[in-house]
């Protein structure tokens, strides 16, 4: 079996999951109007989505130890899928929004079981290439969503951008089912039931409240508790988690000085990209007066220069080594953040338009890469489950952080105005601000050694047995 098969079979159900909130996001208005409810009530379909990954993501490193790699893999694209049907057959917004629940729960253990499963399947040598793969679909959803979105609710129903989900899940489930491997560990330590309720109040609380924040869903007061109640189960998280024999966080993880890098540098440079996907169709509708449609094919270059990143993400770390990629890159990426604000206006022809994104694409495409990679240079075998759900759960709040903070600078902007309009130069201090909070990175990433993630550098070997590619756990074939 190519390595590189599982690769894209994990690669397609994070694309099916990251597209699924994009596109769900351009459908809303018509999707409210069907079920008779405003829209902004509506924006509990994307909350309540990731209320679920934040509650269960902490659970999925755990349950692929306990049941399997390939067995939990497969149940969550199942999971997902069904969530997904159930939400084109909704009729009230409970219905809508108790199936985008459950459609949280699959996607919550489908991701970061995915990412394990390549972990434990490509030597390190070759993680650079295999998971430069799985940037690509992160990166393509957030752009493909809203054109699709808009195309298919314009021409045929809403419903379908749901169902389009079902024929993509079940060929997952049979391609798991035959090239993945069921990885799993024979002794495991009781569940941490203390810290599975912390966690959930104190992810659920921050993502929760993160991603109200300037969107009008809530009272500011609702919003502030939100975040206060985060704060609070996070904070006795931490204090458990110090005491715990088997925590379900393992907080040690982060005195690994590039495990620590990739989670604390990560955080940071993914507020400019969780706030991009957000800030940019806004410009180009609201401040330059593009249809959805249009705004969507100009954004879809970055997705193509994440794609000519993938071939050359590996000869670049081997060349200059992740410090100084990610230090000098990190500075990069944050410049084309926020070259929108800065640069673009009504009369930028969309030629150049396009070239920018392409290229700022192919930038924070390495940069994610290497931030992914990096995370497990120095993590042993038994412990890329506990990395996996914590570099999941950093990603998450990262993203839901980026949304909050575009968000609450436009809001900013626009408060005092009578008519509350945003206006096209309000996007220039968002896209600054999330600009430079990108950049801030490379502060983390300059306190690593020279050598960071030399292990994933070397030279490729041979593939390694089963047993030598985990070692301390039992395969089910």
């Amino acid at each position: 079996m190519p390595r590189y098969f599982v690769t894209l079979i994990v690669a397609v159900a994070l694309f099916m999951e990251t597209m699924d909130s994009t596109v769900i996001a351009t459908s809303l208005p018509a999707i409210a109007r069907d079920l008779g409810e405003d829209p902004i009530a509506l924006k509990l379909a994307l909350t309540s989505y990731l209320l679920s990954l934040a509650v269960f993501i902490p659970l999925s490193g755990r349950a692929a130890d306990r049941f399997g790699a390939r067995t939990v893999f497969r149940a969550a694209i199942v999971v997902f899928t069904l969530g997904s049907a159930a939400c084109g057959f909704a009729h009230s917004l409970f219905d809508f929004v108790l199936f985008r629940i459950l459609q949280g729960i699959g996607g919550a253990m489908m991701v970061p079981v995915g990412r394990l499963v390549i972990l434990r399947t490509v030597p390190k040598a070759e993680l650079i290439s295999a998971l430069a793969w799985l940037t690509i679909p992160a990166l393509m959803g957030p752009v493909i969503g809203p054109p699709l979105g808009g195309f298919i609710t314009t021409f045929t129903s809403w419903r379908w951008i749901f169902w389009i989900n079902i024929p993509i899940g079940i060929l997952g489930v049979i391609l798991a089912t035959y090239h993945i491997q069921n990885f799993r560990e024979e002794v495991l330590p009781p569940l941490d039931v203390k810290g599975f309720i912390l966690s959930g109040i104190g992810l659920s609380g921050l993502a929760f409240g993160f991603t109200t924040i300037g969107q009008g869903l809530f009272p500011p007061a609702i919003v502030a508790s939100l975040l206060a109640a985060g704060v609070i189960g996070c904070w006795l998280y931490v204090r458990h988690a110090r005491t715990a024999a088997a925590p379900l966080l393992d907080l040690s993880l982060l005195q690994i000085d590039t495990f620590f890098a990739s989670v604390a540098g990560g955080f940071i440079f993914r507020v400019g990209i969780g706030a991009t996907p957000f800030l940019l169709p806004l410009l180009l509708q609201l401040g330059f007066g593009l249809t959805p449609f249009q705004s969507g094919m100009l954004t879809f270059s970055t997705a193509v220069g994440a794609i000519a990143m993938k071939t050359t993400a590996a000869p670049i770390l081997r060349r200059f080594g992740f410090k100084q990629v990610l230090v000098v890159n990190a500075v990069l990426s944050a410049f084309f953040i926020g070259i929108p604000g800065l640069f673009f206006t009504p009369i930028t022809p969309h030629g150049l338009i396009l070239v920018v994104l392409l290229v700022g694409g192919f930038f924070k495409s390495l940069q994610f890469t290497s931030i992914n990679t990096l995370a497990y240079a120095d993590i042993e075998p038994r412990a890329m489950s506990a990395a996996t759900s914590f570099a999941s759960v950093a990603q998450q709040l990262s993203m839901s952080a980026g949304v909050a903070v575009g968000a609450l600078v436009l809001e900013i902007q626009r408060h005092g105005r009578a008519d509350m309009v945003v206006q096209s130069s309000d996007f220039t201090t968002a896209f600054v601000v999330v600009g430079l909070i990108s950049a801030a990175s490379a502060f983390i990433f300059l306190r690593m050694p020279r050598s960071a993630g030399a292990s994933l550098s070397a030279p490729v070997c041979p593939l390694p047995t089963v047993q030598e590619q985990v070692t301390g756990a039992s395969v089910d074939i």
